[in-house]
């Protein structure tokens, strides 16, 4: 079982004017991420895992939708997950 932690900041991005469709999506993702982490993601295609680079590099990306990304980062072998963002695909950091 791997372990979520989620910036404080996903849950104001959430609550926001994020599609119902993409919060279902994201619950989703976090259910997979919890019970098979990285190696589960990887294995779904719609995901499209993949490692960033540039400014996020160390972190990964999964596809939501078109437009919705969840950014996160593995941490060690210590089976966490942590989610900095979900953005419309704006991956400039702020």
């Amino acid at each position: 079982m791997w372990r979520i932690e989620e910036h404080r900041q996903v849950d104001k991005q959430l609550s926001g004017s994020v599609p119902l469709e993409v919060l279902k999506r994201y619950e989703k993702w976090k259910d997979i991420a919890t019970i098979s982490g990285p190696s589960g993601l990887l294995a779904i295609k719609g995901f499209r895992d993949e490692v960033l680079a540039g400014k996020w590099k160390g972190y990964r990306s999964s596809r939501l939708n078109l437009q919705w990304r969840v950014i996160y980062k593995v941490v060690g072998e210590v089976f966490l997950i942590q989610v900095v963002q979900v953005t419309p695909h704006d991956y400039r950091r702020r």
